[in-house]
């Protein structure tokens, strides 16, 4: 596997209900600063999103967001950033984010976070990028997630590789380890039966 240089974060605007989430996401920004590891996200100053910006910075770490216009113009935009662009739309954004980025961290979040998700899993499915997607699975907070990918695989709607796709680690600590030692993507069956 690649060594990954830019970690592409996709985590909530909020903080979620539980202070082990910005533990993790604080803990999670320390590390990855400590590695020289550069931070990629959706540029927000709210949420795990910010709270993973503001561990990063204050740690030494690189960040670079990338926000729509839109969310810019609501004053979510994170000021302090070492770059921050802008795009036309959340697709743009997730483009951006996508081509910046040698490998992809889920933190807990909400929609837009699933929204992410399932994309930069499908883009992996279809063999579009062959980069680590690792799920922070802090309290279990994936766990219903994960059974929805194994709902999918056992119902007959997704190749049993499909569970490879991503790795799943319960804590900031491990997520480096699992960036380095994640699989490579089966290789695209691009019929119905993927």
């Amino acid at each position: 596997m690649a060594e990954v240089r830019a970690l592409c974060a996709l985590c909530g605007s909020r903080e979620g209900a539980d202070s082990l989430y910005r533990e993790a996401t604080i803990r999670l920004g320390v590390l990855m600063a400590a590695r020289g590891m550069q931070l990629v996200y959706g540029g927000g100053a709210v949420g795990l999103m910010g709270v993973l910006a503001d561990a990063v910075i204050a740690a030494g770490g690189r960040v670079v967001g990338v926000i729509p216009d839109f969310l810019m113009q609501k004053e979510v935009g994170h000021r302090r950033l070492s770059d921050l662009l802008i795009t036309g739309s959340m697709q743009d954004r997730k483009t951006r984010m996508f081509e910046m980025s040698d490998g992809f961290i889920i933190l807990p979040g909400g929609l837009g976070t699933l929204d992410e998700a399932f994309e930069i899993i499908t883009w992996k499915q279809l063999g579009l990028h062959d980069a680590p997607i690792v799920v922070l699975n802090v309290g279990s907070y994936w766990d219903p997630l994960i059974a929805l990918i194994g709902g999918v695989i056992q119902g007959g709607f997704a190749n049993r590789s499909a569970a490879d796709l991503v790795t799943v680690v319960d804590s900031p600590d491990a997520v480096f380890p699992a960036l380095e030692a994640a699989p490579p993507a089966a290789r695209p069956v691009l019929t119905s039966h993927l």
